[in-house]
């Protein structure tokens, strides 16, 4: 540097600082001569003052000189490699401060220019969407670089099957400024069945618009972001297994267990149609079934010809059915009609209560078909006995309504009883909704009553 003529006041140095050119991460030197034109030693402090004073040092930062000498002092400025260290021309000052006579203290300004460098840093999230038409990403960037840019995007993909949409489609970035850009992936056509398709693509993140030569320091060309895009199908594939096997159940169905079961039903329906056989000690004396006279088909309780053990038909709750008689049947017992006896047992909770019904003198009745209701829902216990026989105890709160039937007639002889005898532990309740103040159950006795041969 050329030193500058003396100064007029006592202790004052002559500085001159032509302007520096740096570049953010590089280093850059200059220098400033300090000589003292007084008549006495003097010290001088050198500081740097102004924007640059974070990163500019002197070296060294105090000098002492004679009167009439001089010492050249470095100004060292290293700017980082950062966005707040923003492109363009900033002051530079240096104060030197004499010591003896601080009052001349003087401060040399001068301008540094500060180059551009550019630096984008972009990240997509997620790397992979899995979807059935379309995915949506996010995309952010940020300017690293220490002048402001604008960043367009560009997609890329091997093929044309994926459509691309930038929400905005260019962005304006301050140095040091970030942002979140939009990014939908869709695709034209649906994947029915089948296994997932991956879309890979990429996407570039750069400035648009001139831009300057890059440094040999910075990368030409940077690398796009890479992703993919796993397209699933509308039916997974555990569905079609699911659609196969019901369509095999299907066919099974018509082919083999519907035509299964319609037989099954045509040979019970076949079987139920057909006359049961009567035990061997229940035939008449001519080798006829007591339900069947000879000759006639079976007997409905209303037409003569109806023999003991016939048919439930022409039953009547409390009454007898049918004035048809037919022979001794060897046992000296005669034929009679169907007859159909009822015993109503009512009884307070705690009671036991019996309920009878008589056979009358010279006569037997073969009781086939015995029906208890139940219809309150009463709790308790219930016991049926023909004679001196125990034919059923049945717990109340077991049932509403059951019947039962017998294929070989159970025969009570003249004046024994059939006796139903009731144990009330709670009356239930009816339909009514109100509880019962008692129990109430009803036995229905059906048979045939038949005169005996004297």
């Amino acid at each position: 540097m050329t030193p500058s003529a003396a100064s007029s006041s006592p202790g004052a140095p002559g500085l001159d600082i032509p302007e520096v050119t740096v570049a953010p991460g590089d280093i850059a030197t200059t220098t400033v001569t300090v000589r003292n034109d007084s008549d006495i030693v003097e010290a001088y402090s050198l500081e740097i003052v102004g924007d640059c004073a974070a990163w500019t040092t002197v070296e060294p930062a105090r000098v002492s000189l004679y009167p009439g000498t001089s010492e050249t002092v470095t100004l060292r400025l290293e700017p980082p490699r950062s966005p707040e260290v923003r492109a363009g021309e900033v002051p530079l000052g240096v104060r030197v401060l004499p010591a003896e006579h601080p009052e001349s203290v003087r401060v040399l300004e001068t301008t540094v220019r500060i180059g551009a460098f550019h630096e984008l840093h972009s990240e997509l999230a997620p790397r992979r969407r899995r979807g059935w038409l379309r995915g949506r990403y996010r995309l952010a960037v940020r300017n690293q670089g220490n002048t402001p840019v604008r960043v367009g995007f560009t997609p890329g993909q091997a093929g044309e099957e994926l459509a691309f949409a930038f929400t905005p489609a260019q962005q304006p970035l301050e140095p040091g400024e970030s942002a979140e850009i939009g990014l939908r992936v869709r695709t034209g056509k649906p994947v029915w069945f089948g296994a997932p398709v991956v879309w890979p693509f990429t996407v570039d993140a750069a400035e648009t618009g001139e831009q300057d030569a890059p440094r040999p320091d910075e990368p030409a060309v940077r690398a796009p972001l890479d992703a993919e895009f796993v397209q699933i199908p509308i039916f997974p594939k555990w569905l079609l297994a699911l659609l196969a096997a019901l369509l095999a159940l299907l066919l099974a169905w018509f082919m083999l267990v519907r035509p299964a079961v319609r037989s099954a039903a045509k040979e019970a329906a076949t079987e139920a149609v057909q006359p049961r056989p009567t035990p061997a000690g229940e035939q008449g004396g001519d080798g006829q079934t007591p339900g069947t006279a000879p000759g006639t088909g079976t007997g409905t309780g209303a037409g003569k010809g109806t023999a003991p053990g016939a048919g439930s038909g022409g039953q009547g709750a409390g009454g007898e059915g049918g004035d048809g008689t037919s022979t001794d049947d060897g046992t000296g017992v005669l034929g009679g009609p169907q007859s159909s006896q009822t015993i109503d047992v009512q009884s307070a909770g705690g009671e036991t209560k019996p309920g009878t019904y008589q056979v009358p003198k010279d006569s037997v009745f073969r009781v086939t078909d015995l029906v208890v209701a139940n219809f309150q829902g009463d709790e308790g216990l219930m016991t049926i006995t023909f004679g001196d026989r125990k034919i059923t105890t049945i717990a109340l709160e077991t049932f509403r309504n059951q019947d039962y039937h017998w294929v070989t007639p159970i025969k009570i002889p003249e004046n024994d009883t059939v006796t139903v005898e009731v144990t009330c532990e709670k009356p239930g309740t009816p339909a009514t909704g109100r509880q019962a103040q008692g129990c109430h159950e009803v036995v229905n006795v059906s048979g045939v009553l038949s005169r005996t041969a004297r």
